[in-house]
């Protein structure tokens, strides 16, 4: 409400200048408060002006005067040779003088706003720096500039890169402590403060430096339907492989669901793995783990001893038994889905989504999904979309 007040009092002052344009920046200035939302900005309002046209300030006699369509007119050197570029703030100062000035239509000449000619204003005519109105396409209009959609990739609905994992990942380094080691850091705001309590008589304040205490444990769907996913889950193991801020990053892959055993590679070759048993044993509760899968299979896979896909192979405990283990054992775990959450209620597999879900903390792997689970990393309790 505090916005929308501040919209309705901009009005009131004028600060849109009579401009749809004008209207167009002043509304996204004070009611979008990131970045991450001007292409939805841009859409709501594109489609509700989408029809609109203004002058953007220019008189209506004008835009009758140039109500005219014309040939495009030939070209010549000389032409070129007699017109200079002009920039932008000059080309503004002599509209507003033309503007102030003329009193009738003009068409061919070379000064007044009109059509053909050499005028730097008009249409259908030619000047190598001029502004071309009317013709066409009147302006560039607040409705183009927001159908451009310019701030598409701002967008954090959207599936994620390597750099926007990075950056997500980055907030779990509020994990570091400062409990050991030599005080070789200089705290600026205590030295800031100290240096104020002692009227203005310089005092170094010096702090431990942050040591990576997070422990990160990152299991892997590969292969089946994940394929899909592929480049997805590549930026993300990409992303995690550089973060430099955990102090332990162990990853491991499974097929569908977590069975008896963690494979050390997306190839899920049954004589490279480590058994599920051990992990659980080796690798106490304050890692985080972050499991990565569309959750989606046949409900035997998930319920069943012997449920396992792979026919050489053959589960002694359910699929979902093992999950809710790693569940009780690892407290801060999240589950990241790439299938969008509109899906999950309907599509082939909702079954085991939904019950997966019911276990581990889903989310969806976006930004604002990666988002949510990164509280869930900090928390035991479940932190839910919306």
């Amino acid at each position: 409400m505090n916005e929308w007040q501040s919209l309705l009092e901009a009005l009131e002052d004028g600060m849109a200048g009579s401009s749809l344009t004008g209207f167009y920046y002043l509304c996204r200035a004070l009611l979008v408060k990131t970045e991450a939302h001007y292409d939805r900005f841009d859409m709501a309002f594109a489609r509700y002006f989408h029809d609109i046209e203004t002058p953007e300030g220019l008189p209506d006699k004008i835009w009758e005067w140039l109500d005219k369509e014309l040939p495009p007119i030939e070209v010549t050197d000389e032409m070129r040779r007699n017109h200079k570029q002009l920039d932008i703030e000059e080309m503004k100062r002599m509209l507003a003088e033309r503007l102030a000035e003329q009193t009738e239509e003009h068409h061919g000449g070379n000064r007044w706003v009109g059509t053909g000619g050499t005028s730097p204003f008009g249409h259908s005519g030619y000047h190598p720096g001029g502004i071309r109105i009317g013709g066409e396409s009147r302006n560039l209009s607040a409705v183009k500039v927001a159908g451009m959609r310019r701030f598409q990739e701002f967008r954090t609905d959207e599936t994620l890169g390597v750099r926007q994992f990075q950056m997500a990942l980055r907030k779990l380094r509020q994990f570091t402590t400062r409990i050991e080691g030599a005080r070789t850091e200089l705290d600026l705001d205590a030295t800031v403060d100290k240096t104020c309590d002692n009227a203005g008589r310089l005092e170094l304040i010096w702090e431990r430096p942050r040591e990576n205490a997070i422990k990160v444990l990152l299991l892997m769907d590969a292969g089946g339907s994940m394929v899909t996913y592929s480049r997805l889950c590549n930026q993300l193991f990409t992303a995690v492989n550089r973060s430099n801020h955990f102090k332990d990053l162990k990853v491991f892959y499974f097929h569908n669901c977590i069975y008896d055993w963690l494979y050390h590679s997306s190839a899920c070759s049954n004589s490279d793995y480590t058994d599920t048993e051990y992990v659980l044993r080796t690798y106490s509760p304050d890692y985080r783990v972050i499991i990565v899968g569309d959750a989606s299979m046949a409900p035997y896979e998930l319920m069943r001893v012997g449920g396992v896909i792979d026919w050489e192979l053959y589960n002694d405990k359910p699929g979902i038994d093992w999950l809710k283990r790693l569940r009780k054992h690892f407290e801060y775990s999240v589950w990241l889905n790439p299938i969008s959450r509109d899906y999950w209620d309907w599509m082939e597999g909702s079954y085991t989504i939904k019950t997966i879900a019911s276990i581990f903390p889903m989310h969806e792997l976006t930004i604002d999904g990666l988002e949510l689970a990164i509280k869930n990393l900090r928390s035991r309790q479940p932190v839910k979309a919306g």
